[in-house]
């Protein structure tokens, strides 16, 4: 059975940091947090749980602190969490067995990251992300922002997944200055962006309600044709979101329209494209995007995964347009293949009784 050194960075979170701690302390052989200047009771908690308590002052590089976070674990394998993050009851029961089969010659383990929930608690927003890394390897971060693990070598793909929990009293809907700060700062130094920094700078403007901007850095962006395709297809989605901020729908499609260059229809973008049809009541061009979203067979990849665009959304939107066409036997059948991913929705529920009550009236 392998060790593992379970290595955090954190700052005032004493709201979510115990129920994080709690679901893998009996998994980590050795905890490592490093605080990066608190001025809650993140520290005291942290002492519960480990001696390795280290503060760290603040640069404004996530990098920096997650290295030297790294550099004090001791055990052969290190696992990495946010203060939000935690390991449900099904997926410690995995992590144990993996910790029990891993072989060392993995380099590195990825794990699903739910991060988005809908209103039954099931993930609506996932990624894959490198989690348990091998120590010897010497992998580092890169990025002062938005930082991410470079990894390579012998990777496996397992199906446990760490899942992203905010406490009852955050604010879910707050966005965080933190990142664009730091962003802003780079800029003003004049120090010049790679890809991925353009790509998540205009990210941070678009959360922020700077849409125009954020367009500028996302073409900026795609210009460069060095990004990863993952982030190309987000960049033209999210740049079509903001053009609907900019109540600009010619440019929401076309930017929709834009990650077509990049790989097959998303589902997400199929679903985008088939809304706007459907929001000028054209309904038999939003079919043929629904249908699309809804039958296209991708395959698996490390980019970002919502299930609903290529499961219930598309068949309830079917639902409405066949119905608006006159096929009432397919708006039926569309709203069934909803209820099987929706069974206690309520726009289902609703179709179910309208289509109950008209056959009653109409028979």
């Amino acid at each position: 059975m392998v060790k593992i050194s379970l290595c955090m960075i954190v700052k005032n979170e004493e709201e979510v940091l115990r129920q994080c701690l709690d679901s893998v302390k009996a998994i980590c052989d050795e905890i490592i947090i490093i605080d990066t200047g608190s001025t809650d009771k993140t520290k005291e908690i942290a002492g519960e749980y480990t001696e390795k308590v280290i503060d760290f002052e603040w640069i404004d590089d996530f990098s920096a602190a997650r290295n030297f976070a790294f550099e004090q674990a001791t055990s052969p394998y290190i696992l990495w969490l946010d203060a939000d993050d935690i390991l449900q009851e099904e997926d410690q029961k995995k992590f144990k067995k993996l910790k029990e089969e891993l072989d060392d010659s993995v380099d590195a383990v990825s794990m699903m990251y739910h991060i988005a929930f809908d209103e039954f608690d099931n993930p609506s927003f996932s990624y894959r992300r490198n989690r348990l890394v091998k120590r010897d390897r010497n992998f580092k971060w890169i990025g002062p922002v938005h930082e991410y693990l470079e990894v390579y070598g012998n990777i496996i793909s397992s199906d446990i997944a760490v899942t992203h929990r905010k406490s009852d009293k955050s604010d879910v809907n707050k966005v965080n200055d933190r990142n664009l700060i730091i962003y802003e700062k780079r800029l003003e130094q004049g120090e010049a962006f790679s890809p991925r920094d353009l790509f998540y700078f205009a990210n941070e403007l678009k959360d922020h309600g700077f849409y125009q901007r954020a367009v500028i850095y996302y073409r900026e962006f795609l210009a460069t044709k060095k990004g990863w395709v993952e982030d190309e297809i987000r960049a033209c989605i999210n740049m079509a979101a903001c053009y609907r901020m900019l109540e600009n729908p010619e440019k929401e499609i076309e930017a929709l329209v834009l990650s077509l260059v990049y790989d097959v229809p998303r589902p997400e973008v199929s679903c985008r494209i088939g809304d706007l049809y459907k929001g000028r009541n054209l309904f038999k061009k939003a079919i043929i995007w629904y249908r699309l979203a809804a039958e296209i067979e991708l395959e698996d990849h490390q980019g970002f995964l919502q299930q609903s665009f290529s499961t219930w959304y598309p068949h309830l939107q079917l639902c409405v347009c066949y119905w608006q066409i006159g096929e009432r036997g397919l708006a039926e059948e569309h709203n069934l293949k909803a209820k099987y991913y929706r069974p206690n929705d309520s726009q289902v529920r609703f179709n179910e009784k309208f289509f109950k009550e008209y056959k009653e009236k109409n028979s």
